[in-house]
């Protein structure tokens, strides 16, 4: 049976940056990378209410609608869940507003499909890449998370807020059943820790948007900080049977 990889793209309103992903995505001929492999693109449109889901199919995706917005939480979790039922070995994680530098689509996958790790994030502070590296109120929130969970978990992580990730197929049932939602990233992966998934960073480089805004805006940052805080020390204390 030939391995299979999904790539996960949630998607709200983002009509001006979708096709561009994609088209991306699809120039990279993943499937001659990585051997014999197929490889499928998934848009979960979370409920939105501009064109993204139609630049999605005529780019060539699949696409999955959800009748309203979820939060990135629920449309990730709709891929792992379309990943687990369709029977994909491998899961990627790629942003649907450009910022994310799908060249680095191999590296990210490469340590998961080769059974090194169960899951690897794409972090933009490790060298050699070091490029746009996020604003600065939103770096302070990156460092205080990544301090947080290095010091809850097992793990060394240097930015847990990245949401380009890969998946085994361990991490994908785990992920389909929980997954934590408004903005998840730095939680999952204390979730991961509970099922002592294995996990590696690889350095990557991230763009700025080329459209739209991102969904966390400057007055929300103390609140989102709080908010994940106490959801990471909660995931802490839970075993695995309880997520």
């Amino acid at each position: 049976m030939k391995p299979k990889i999904l790539v996960i793209v949630p998607a709200y309103n983002e009509a001006g940056n979708i096709s561009a992903t994609i088209q991306e995505i699809s120039s990279l001929h993943l499937s001659r990378c990585f051997g014999d492999t197929e490889v499928s693109v998934l848009v979960v449109n979370d409920g939105s209410s501009d064109a993204t889901a139609q630049h999605a199919r005529k780019a060539g995706a699949l696409v999955v609608s959800l009748p309203f917005n979820l939060g990135i939480g629920g449309a990730v979790q709709t891929g792992f869940k379309f990943a687990r039922e369709q029977g994909f070995h491998f899961a990627v994680q790629v942003d649907g507003d450009g910022q994310h530098d799908v060249a680095f689509l191999e590296a990210i996958i490469r340590p998961v499909f080769n059974g090194e790790v169960d899951m690897t994030i794409g972090s933009r502070f490790l060298p050699p890449h070091l490029g746009y590296q996020s604003s600065f109120f939103r770096r302070i929130g990156i460092h205080f998370f990544a301090r947080l969970i290095s010091f809850l978990t097992e793990y060394k992580i240097t930015d847990p807020t990245s949401g380009f990730r890969a998946y085994n197929k361990k991490m994908i049932e785990i992920f389909a059943r929980y997954y934590p939602q408004d903005f998840p990233e730095p939680e999952a992966i204390v979730v991961a820790g509970r099922y002592k998934a294995r996990i590696k960073e690889v350095p990557v480089t991230m763009r700025k948007r080329a459209q739209g805004n991102s969904s966390i805006r400057y007055f929300k940052t103390l609140y989102y900080m709080i908010k994940v805080t106490f959801a990471i020390l909660l995931d802490k204390l839970k075993s695995p049977r309880e997520a």
